[in-house]
């Protein structure tokens, strides 16, 4: 990654915004629903966690896809240190394929459209979240197609373009390339999984501060409170235009999707589905054809490990930054990492502590003017 610790930007230069283009767990939990940490891979694990799932097992086990992301990879990886943390790579893939076309023309592949680091503590009582820029220029490596294509690496590539060229083993070589942290896990849901699984839990409440009027997502909300359904819960996550005070840019859609998983988390602990087996099945069903893992979770009972085994954290212990960025000189609408910033980040997460607030200060990423908005 390019040194680019300068100054950032004035106002009026960000307003042109960024054009959208081994697990280690150690010891039990107390047995309680749990909350994941991101968007709905979290829900996912919470409705598998704490109920009996023993009938339906098989049919939900068929559901479950997994990418074996340590075969693709081989020994060339960061050490993996059995420390009792973890360390999972979120994504929301933007395929336009099948459903997904109504978000745009399919162009025959994927990027990663959301991208969340989310470091488990010793003790599994709180996580730090890093949310990557999807149009962070960044030096990718080498990587190799699930055809078995090489892809030569670029010095300059988008961060989303990884997941585009060599799908989620690239996505994850890239990150730990960036980080020098191993990923234990990898969880991808697409733009029609998401809806489904909005739905199915019967909505999510927030707040808005100020009217939401955005086109380009197709989301038009009052002042007031919300239950929003899918459809307008993927519109808030993607939205970059309609927020008064936004900047029109992907840092200010990241904080609004930070605020919004909170705001899932909180729903989750009220949703009551393990007094409503129908409901908990519905939801299980869908949050289970709606993921993608590695194949070290692309099983139920792999999948309620992980939710046992987090179930202690909530929103109230989850830190969310935005990896350290500022805008390219080069042009506007890319960000470029700040190396010395990032290595603050990382540092901390790969030494199991929390995240410097020095760390962000400054950044671009903390400039997107959005996250007083929605609550």
């Amino acid at each position: 990654m390019a040194d680019s610790s300068g100054t950032v930007q004035t106002a009026e230069s960000r307003a042109r915004g960024i054009r959208a283009t081994g697990r280690r767990r150690k010891g039990p939990t107390r047995r309680r629903r749990a909350l994941t940490i991101t968007l709905c891979a979290l829900v996912s694990v919470v409705l598998l966690g704490g109920a009996g799932l023993g009938y339906v097992y098989f049919k939900l086990n068929g559901n479950l896809k997994g990418v074996d992301i340590n075969a693709a990879l081989g020994h060339d990886r960061p050490q993996n240190v059995d420390d009792g943390s973890m360390d999972i790579l979120v994504m929301g893939s933007d395929s336009r394929a099948g459903k997904n076309g109504e978000y745009g023309k399919d162009e025959g592949g994927a990027r990663s459209d959301t991208a969340m680091v989310v470091h488990v503590f010793k003790g599994h009582k709180k996580a730090s979240v890093v949310s990557i820029p999807r149009d962070t220029l960044i030096k990718r490596p080498d990587c190799t197609t699930k055809d078995g294509k090489n892809v030569p690496g670029e010095r300059r590539a988008m961060f989303n373009t990884a997941f585009e060229v060599g799908g989620p083993a690239c996505a994850v070589k890239t990150v730990e390339s960036i980080s020098g942290i191993r990923m234990d896990h990898f969880i991808e849901v697409d733009f029609t999984g998401f809806k489904k699984l909005i739905d199915a839990l019967g909505g999510v409440d927030i707040t808005t501060t100020k009217a939401i009027d955005d086109r380009n997502s197709h989301l038009h909300l009052k002042a007031g409170h919300h239950t929003l359904d899918g459809e307008q819960s993927l519109g808030l996550v993607r939205t970059r235009h309609g927020v008064p005070g936004g900047d029109g840019s992907d840092l200010g859609r990241i904080q609004l999707q930070q605020t919004f998983l909170k705001a899932l988390m909180n729903q989750v602990k009220n949703v009551g589905v393990l007094t409503n087996p129908t409901k908990l099945y519905d939801i299980a069903d869908t949050a289970t054809k709606a993921i993608t893992t590695d194949t070290d979770l692309n099983s139920v009972s792999e999948l309620t490990g992980l939710a046992k085994s987090l179930g202690s954290i909530g929103s109230e212990n989850i830190d969310m930054v935005t990896l350290p960025v500022t805008y390219d000189t080069a042009n506007p609408d890319r960000v470029v990492p700040l190396t010395r910033k990032g290595k603050q980040v990382w540092d901390a997460l790969r030494n199991d502590r929390d995240i410097p607030k020095s760390a962000t200060k400054g950044s671009a990423g903390d400039t997107g003017g959005t996250s007083r908005y929605v609550k």
